[in-house]
């Protein structure tokens, strides 16, 4: 190794080195000036409100914890409103669902019933021995089909009507309850 070589890795590692020390020391330094500054801060700030009374006063103390209490009252009452609100309409709305089964069962038996009338007809008129006896058949028919067809609207209205009163009687009772609650305060 030659001379150079060894003078430029001593001055190297002591470069190193003296840097080394220099973060510590630097480090330190800046740690004890921010204390201090704290320190001061601290001091500036109790010497302000020395002799200030910071204390809250008791009425103040009161109506907050009255506040808070009305508050976290009246969060139950609407969540407890809510909740009921939320049964009410999943009552309601299992209510119109089986009604809307009740409606498409009545729907599909009348077809059925529809249907069986008109084989009906069809095989009596192809038993018939003339066209006087077709007519006669065909006139039956149509009458009895439209005192049926007057039936079974009339059934579809009932069915409809109770369906309704069945939907919104969950909402009616719900409302009811709630004025009732209302008045009663």
């Amino acid at each position: 190794m030659d001379l150079d070589s060894a003078n430029t890795e001593f001055s190297g590692e002591y470069v190193r080195k003296t840097m080394s020390e220099n973060k510590e020391n630097i480090v330190e330094e800046t740690i004890e000036a921010a204390n201090e500054q704290v320190a001061q801060a601290v001091n500036t700030m109790t010497g302000m409100f020395e002799g200030v009374d910071t204390a809250v006063p008791e009425a103040v103390r009161e109506l907050a914890e009255k506040t808070v209490t009305q508050s976290r009252e009246a969060y139950e009452n609407a969540k407890g409103a809510m909740e009921e609100a939320v049964e009410v309409l999943e009552k309601s709305i299992d209510q119109t669902g089986q009604g809307v089964a009740a409606i498409n069962r009545k729907a599909i038996g009348i077809a059925q019933t529809n249907l069986n009338t008109s084989f009906d007809l069809a095989k009596k008129m192809a038993g018939a021995k003339n066209v006087a006896e077709i007519m006669e058949l065909q006139s039956s028919f149509v009458r009895n089909q439209f005192e049926t067809f007057a039936a079974q609207a009339e059934e579809f209205r009932t069915l409809s009507t109770q369906i309704t009163t069945d939907a919104i009687s969950p909402v009616t009772e719900h409302v009811t309850k709630s004025f009732d609650k209302i008045v009663t305060r």
